[in-house]
């Protein structure tokens, strides 16, 4: 009975938690999608053995321009100064991307489409064919939450029930 009680609780928090994380990152891929600003990015080759074992592709992107500050000097001169537009070049690994080798479709040196945050440039994700490659395993990882919270509910239902 007690190990009951434990895996159940195990299974359930395990599940609970996935399926919590799961909605989470959904809902964010999705507001980026939405709402982010798109660019296109150029696929990077790893730079380095241990970064090879990522699955996601290395991205390069160039953000829009933005108005930076200005500096001590210029807001003490005649206040005609215009601020200077700084645009940054972003290197970043798009989210959603879990499997278990790099995807056919995004060699090194090609280009895809993307979608990133404007407050958070790193915070990317693949649009177009990118969101079609991530369905399956959007999928899986919704199921194997879905039966694990549903087993640990059912196991410590079976003990309140006996």
């Amino acid at each position: 009975m007690p190990a009951a009680v434990v895996a159940g609780g195990v299974l359930a928090l395990f599940g609970g938690a996935l399926l919590f994380w799961c909605a989470a990152e959904l809902r964010l891929r999705h507001r980026l999608r939405r709402h982010g600003i798109p660019v296109t990015a150029l696929v990077l080759p790893d730079p380095a053995p241990t970064d090879a074992l990522d699955p996601a592709p290395l991205l390069r992107y160039a953000t829009l321009p933005t108005l930076g500050l200005p500096t001590a000097a210029q807001a003490a001169g005649d206040g005609r100064s215009v601020p200077v537009a700084e645009s940054l070049s972003i290197l970043a690994r798009p989210r959603g991307t879990t499997r278990l080798r790099r995807p056919a479709g995004l060699p090194a040196g090609s280009t895809v489409r993307v979608s990133y945050d404007p407050c958070r440039p790193a915070r990317v994700v693949l649009t177009g064919k990118g969101v079609a490659a991530s369905v399956p395993l959007d999928v899986f990882w919704t199921f194997l939450g879905t039966s694990s919270l549903a087993g640990g509910l059912s196991l410590l239902a079976a003990v309140v029930l006996r």
